[in-house]
């Protein structure tokens, strides 16, 4: 004989549609002010390999390479 599996109430399934979007409550336009927030803003990353990617070691960092004693 098979087991009968427990099924859960399909009508109970609660779709979320809260976007964290650091504006607090939107009253008017809610897809322009899910493209206007931070959700969506392009994120500048430093390259790790090639050209902009040379990093100092912190060993070095703030000091000067010669004393300016003149």
């Amino acid at each position: 004989m098979a087991k009968n599996k427990a099924k859960g109430d399909i009508g109970e399934v609660v779709l979320i549609h809260d976007v964290e979007m650091g504006r607090g409550q939107v009253q008017d336009n809610a897809l322009k002010a899910m493209v206007t927030s931070k959700l969506y803003r392009a994120k500048v990353e430093k390259a790790k390999k090639g050209k902009g990617s040379y990093q100092r070691n912190m060993k070095h960092r703030g000091k000067e390479p010669y004393s300016k004693a003149a």
